[in-house]
């Protein structure tokens, strides 16, 4: 591959992004795009994020009523809903108040309230009735999108390149990538062993798509992790990692962390992404077209 003709690196919602455009037209402004981006990413941070006291999902928490959603909400809000009804409520943006209450705070305590104390998680057709552009919120409670959300943002990001007249470009949110190319080049990237993570287990090649993965070591606290099961209220453990290849990032993003709460079939009813999977037995199962070669 090419080397990259502008190359960006920010920390942006808590995870560090490296953008890097390897074609633009000779009137490309780096600098331009680069105000356009941040301006961009504190919006999103400013609708969405659970961590903010200030935002918009913190004043759903504390105040019901009727609202107006964001411009950019639709795709976010239409594939919960889709995965919400799917799993039978298993994958769920009502799983805020949960993880809050066991450590994943606001705060970053990662210091749970007693078992008898925490709540069970609301339903959705209680607590949300969904109609874009308007959410009305029936009672309060804490909306967490961190299952979707970062790769919805780099679909945000690929869109504002391709308006700059980029084509060739790879974001790499904090390890979910999307790559873009008129070229026939695949780009190859390493799957990260999630029990030693100094290695890899082998490269996937993606082309016009979306890498997203998801594993319960990077964010693990006392016996949880990032991903909880809203009727258990606990991690899953009989998944290690997934990955997921698809043609947007929000699919790969969702889909990854679904693999640890919905059978494989029930999503392959709906969704267009090819999977890997590293279970607790430590063997990696993966689909015919995930293009992996293994170490």
């Amino acid at each position: 591959m090419q080397p990259a003709q502008h190359h960006l690196v920010f920390e942006a919602i808590g995870t560090l992004w490296s953008i890097d455009i390897f074609t633009s037209k000779p009137s490309f402004d780096i600098a331009q795009l680069d105000t356009q981006l941040h301006t961009r990413i504190a919006q999103f941070d400013t609708d969405y994020s659970r961590f903010r006291s200030d935002s918009l999902v913190m004043k759903m928490a504390h105040q019901p009523g009727k609202y107006t959603l964001p411009a950019d909400a639709q795709p976010l809000f239409d594939l919960y809903f889709k995965l919400y009804t799917l799993s039978e409520g298993a994958f769920t943006p009502l799983i805020g108040n949960l993880l809050d209450q066991t450590g994943y705070d606001a705060t970053y305590s990662f210091e749970s309230l007693p078992a008898e104390e925490i709540q069970t998680v609301p339903r959705w057709e209680n607590t949300l009735i969904y109609a874009f552009p308007h959410l009305e919120m029936l009672q309060p409670a804490i909306l967490d999108f961190g299952a979707a959300g970062k790769g919805y943002l780099i679909d945000v990001i690929a869109e504002m390149l391709r308006q700059n007249d980029c084509q060739d470009f790879t974001i790499d949110g904090g390890g979910d990538i999307f790559h873009a190319t008129v070229s026939s080049s695949d780009l190859e990237i390493g799957l990260e062993n999630p029990l030693n993570t100094k290695e890899v287990i082998g490269t996937v090649a993606i082309h016009n798509q979306s890498l997203c993965a998801s594993a319960g070591n990077r964010r693990k606290w006392l016996k949880y992790h990032h991903i909880l099961n809203p009727y258990t209220k606990t991690s899953p453990t009989t998944v290690i990692a997934s990955w997921v290849v698809a043609p947007t990032a929000l699919v790969a993003d969702a889909i990854a962390t679904a693999l640890f709460l919905v059978p494989l079939s029930k999503l392959k009813q709906i969704f267009e992404f090819e999977h890997a999977v590293l279970t607790a037995d430590q063997r990696l199962h993966y689909s015919d077209n995930f293009r992996v070669k293994l170490y």
